[in-house]
């Protein structure tokens, strides 16, 4: 994979700033982490060489002064809201969280339950994080949020709250996913120290859109499209413009809740110390890129898959027809079309001779492998094995399963196990191709070649299953798919 990003200097020089950041604030600094701490797939897309755990990596660098504290929606509990990238509830995301920062040595103070009016599922999730020894706080509705600012900054708004009681300078403000409140959590908090004589402060850590690349950087029309269900809009920061008359790149929510935190400072401290919502900002991600190029190519793809992603969401009934027609001006916003992404254009080629579901994947060197679905074997599987033979120099005429091992396999799946598909999926053949590789060096130099695929880019012309899903994303293969289900 070529790199685009210095992942080291970003560690470096991140920590570094937001140290500085807690120094202007009597060491007491509310920060709201954007997207991901850890499993920050879609940066790792976006800007190759950007590790997905590295803002978490990052942050074990400040844990003797951070703590944490997630934030959920009483809203995403009531509904069961999925993270899609990993297929788990918010709610369950929660515990997976604090478990994954305990273990990395931080301190996780809390859960805040925003946006709570009486929900019945949000009391439950409470009482039973509470039976594990865990703080659970409210955080309520406040009418005419965010533009009400007189019933906000009082007793009957952020007033009203549950006061989260915190130790270190550092109080870390995550979630599952975004539109959980996080901001709110943290304005109610300075708020609440303000009543209790502690001059705290806030920033945010946003990695996207990066502020100081072009409104139309493709890194930065990326993250519109990842985030098209939300309908987020990048624009210019048009209090920055005024202040500095410095051109920079923000988004719409936190432009719209800006004012309030303006008024929220000027209650606290008689003045604020922001001028904009890009002087909250503490992301040095667009001063680590270290090829521009490549990022943007990486961008463009990510825009195509997200746009592959929100038709299989319609297909399924989890998205909407606003949310692909979002990426489609995306899309064109960033002149780019589906045929740019050649696995797209080499899969449905195959598809078009062979008259069933097909595949390609786009190897590092530019190499483009088809496959087709087969009475033994589904198009995903063909593929992995077709592929791992390229890679190892083995003639593609060769079976590396021989026929009378995978009959018996699918005899298993249909007749003992009740499965409606007989034909292997990619663990199946993966499984086989470990047994086989005991004996046989031509299976043995295919798996060794599993590693090579990390990086390259599938497309298949059939929705595929949560199986072979899994399984490209173990192998750190990119995935798209035609909505088109499978008879």
């Amino acid at each position: 994979m070529k790199l685009g990003f210095d992942n080291e200097k970003y560690l470096r020089i991140q920590s570094e700033h937001i140290k500085e950041r807690i120094s202007q604030f009597g060491n007491k600094l509310y920060m709201e982490f954007g997207g991901k701490l850890f499993d920050d797939y879609h940066a790792s897309r976006v800007l190759p060489g950007f590790q997905p755990d590295s803002k978490l990596r990052m942050l074990m660098q400040l844990r003797d002064d951070a703590e944490i504290i997630i934030v959920i929606s009483a809203v995403d509990i009531e509904e069961n809201k999925v993270r899609n990238d990993l297929g788990i509830t918010y709610d369950v995301d929660v515990l997976r969280l604090r478990d994954e920062f305990i273990s990395r040595g931080l301190l996780v103070s809390a859960v805040v339950i925003t946006h709570y009016n009486g929900q019945g599922s949000a009391a439950s999730f409470r009482a039973r994080l509470e039976r594990i020894g865990i703080k659970v706080y409210y955080h309520y509705i406040i009418e005419g949020y965010p533009t009400n600012i007189d019933l906000i900054d009082s007793d009957e708004g952020f007033g009203k709250n549950d006061y989260v009681e915190t130790t270190r300078p550092l109080v870390v403000v995550t979630a599952p996913g975004p539109g959980s409140g996080k901001m709110a959590v943290c304005l109610s908090q300075l708020y609440q120290e303000h009543k209790r004589g502690v001059k705290a402060g806030y920033a945010k850590f946003e990695t996207f859109p990066v502020w100081n690349m072009p409104l139309k950087h493709p890194v930065n029309i990326a993250y519109e499209a990842a985030t098209a269900d939300l309908n987020d809009v990048n624009m210019i920061d048009p209090f920055h413009l005024e202040a500095y008359g410095e051109t920079t790149v923000n988004y719409n929510r936190d432009i719209e809740i800006f004012p309030v935190l303006n008024a929220i400072f000027e209650a606290i401290y008689g003045e604020s110390p922001y001028k904009s919502p890009t002087d909250m900002g503490v992301n040095m991600v667009g001063n680590c890129i270290s090829d521009d190029a490549v990022c943007s190519e990486a961008s463009y793809a990510e825009i195509i898959r997200r746009y592959y992603t929100a038709l299989c969401r319609l297909a399924d009934g989890n998205g909407t027809e606003s949310e692909v027609n979002k990426i489609v001006l995306l899309m064109k916003q960033a002149k780019i079309s589906i045929d740019d992404r050649k696995p797209v254009v080499a899969a449905r080629e195959r598809k078009e001779r062979s008259g069933v579901p097909s595949a390609a994947i786009e190897l590092e060197d530019g190499t483009l492998i088809t496959a087709e679905t087969s009475a033994l074997l589904g198009p995903c599987a063909a593929l992995i094995l077709n592929a791992t033979k390229h890679l190892a120099g083995i003639d593609h005429d060769v079976k590396l399963i021989p026929q009378e091992m995978i009959e018996p396999i699918q005899d298993t799946k249909v007749n003992y196990l009740h499965g409606r598909n007989p034909r292997l999926h990619t663990d199946e053949v993966l499984v086989a191709l470990s047994i086989l590789s005991l004996h046989d060096d031509n299976c043995r130099r295919a798996l060794g070649c599993l590693p090579l695929l990390n990086g390259c880019q599938v497309h298949v012309t059939v929705m595929v299953s949560e199986v072979d899903r899994k399984i490209f994303k173990k192998l750190g293969i990119g995935l798209t798919t035609e909505p088109v289900k499978k008879n």
